[in-house]
């Protein structure tokens, strides 16, 4: 919980020092985030595969496999970085076709140019992260996000104001400041997972070439988890763009109020994350009912959690918006957004640990389609029913808002009860515990394993 609100830290720094530099600043670093995050989490979803599988094999005690997985990980990790590198570095089109303001787009291309050179680092930090993670050792992760907050900070400082010699960027800055941070963080994980303790899994014992049974079995229950996060962040970005028309100033009040709510959401997200291991780890040493115990206690915990938050957000949301603008016409609009957050934080936290959930009984494709079904077959249609006026007066950015609620309320109602079907069913379980392995894994199955 600790590393992925620090985590999050690095954008809400963004989007603060961005807005005091100026709206079109953070408009502009708003519109680039709407494309940098979903294509980031695209392939950071994808490569998440790797946290299941190695608390899979980590329950199951087989440690020789694990390293194998680890070496065509980052393979994937390193194809997944280029293939974003292109996206970002090519989008300038899609601002033209959708008539997103041109101030903003000016400084949303050359922000995402920067943070294009980091992203092979950081899909690579994301795998040896997760090897980490799979093995049930967290705490690194939350050093090295302290870390990169702790140097972001000045960094954005520097490069925004242009401090100490350096040409003042504004908005831009965020995005150089980025990809340094990106690098960064994939040297610190490397001191970690070189480490002694990390050994016995023989990850680095050898050089491998792409192997395409293990890169396949990843892919099976990866491409879902990818594809899963991205229609959710998918839809919120794709909003975002449909807002870039209303102007500079929608745009920066949307930006705050997401940017808020993902605050919020990193506790129940990390919650989701935390059960994905211990689950994957109780299938794997066969303890089927203590994995159903550990998802109601996340279920349980999140909805606590998000509640909670939901009162501190209706109670200081004017406190929280004045943190990131001065400007009356944004924290006005701001402010207003927020009472959606309020509304949808319990439905969001409460499908992120369901989804968590499901990942650590490697259930990842139905759990896609109710994520598509729910965020482009209900959100996407109720944004432009109600935001473009087809039913009434033209709701605006309030519709845009009001059809993201309706396709997280779905996504939590179907994801919920999908887990509870899941996690009763003791044969599923073992099949979707080996389906991916029949892919398949280069070693015979051992006796843990059986």
């Amino acid at each position: 919980m600790g590393a992925q609100l620090a985590q999050m830290g690095m954008g809400v720094a963004d989007t603060i020092m961005a807005g005091r530099y100026g709206s079109a600043d953070l408009a502009g670093v708003a519109l680039g985030s709407s494309i940098l995050w979903p294509s980031m989490m695209l392939v950071f979803g994808v490569v998440q595969a790797v946290t299941p599988t190695v608390s899979q094999l980590n329950g199951a005690r087989a440690y020789a496999e694990i390293g194998d997985v680890i070496r065509q990980g980052l393979w994937m990790a390193l194809i997944g970085g280029f293939i974003v590198v292109t996206i970002l570095n090519n989008i300038e089109p899609v601002y033209h076709l959708m008539r997103v303001d041109p101030v903003a787009v000016a400084i949303s291309v050359p922000y995402l140019k920067w943070c294009s050179l980091g992203m092979p680092a950081l899909m690579c930090f994301f795998c040896l992260r997760f090897l980490a993670d799979g093995t049930g050792w967290t705490r690194p992760a939350l050093i090295i996000a302290v870390s990169a907050l702790m140097l972001k900070i000045p960094l954005n400082y520097v490069l925004i104001y242009g401090k100490f010699g350096l040409p003042e960027m504004g908005g831009v800055g965020c995005g150089v400041a980025q990809a340094i941070i990106m690098w960064f963080q994939l040297f610190l994980v490397l001191m970690v997972v070189t480490r002694k303790r990390f050994a016995h899994t023989g990850w680095m014992d050898k050089f491998s070439w792409p192997d395409w049974r293990i890169i396949k079995s990843l892919l099976v229950i990866g491409i879902p988890i990818g594809l899963t996060i991205f229609a959710e962040m998918g839809l919120f970005s794709f909003t975002t763009l449909l807002l870039g028309q209303f102007g500079a100033a929608v745009v920066a009040s949307h930006n705050i109020a997401m940017n808020l709510n993902a605050i919020f959401f990193m506790p129940p997200m990390a919650l989701g994350m935390a059960a994905t291991i211990r689950i994957g780890f109780r299938v794997g040493a066969q303890e089927i009912e203590d994995a159903r115990l550990t998802a109601l206690i996340a279920v349980v915990t999140t909805a606590a959690v998000a509640i909670g938050a939901s009162i501190l957000i209706y109670c200081f949301r004017e406190d929280l918006v004045s943190l990131y603008t001065t400007e009356p016409a944004v924290l006005t609009l701001s402010v207003t957004l927020l009472l959606f957050v309020v509304f949808f934080l319990f439905f969001d936290a409460s499908q992120a640990v369901c989804v968590g959930a499901l990942r650590g009984y490697k259930d990842t494709k139905i759990p896609m389609w109710i994520a598509l079904f729910s965020y482009w077959g209900i959100g996407l249609p109720t944004q432009i029913i109600f935001g473009f006026g087809f039913i009434g007066e033209p709701m605006e950015v309030y519709g845009f808002w009001l059809g993201l609620a309706a396709g997280v309320g779905s996504a939590a109602v179907l994801l919920g009860a999908r887990l509870v079907y899941v996690s009763g069913n003791i044969p599923l379980i073992r099949r979707l515990a080996r389906e991916a392995d029949r892919q398949s894994l280069p070693t015979e199955p051992t006796a843990a394993n059986d």
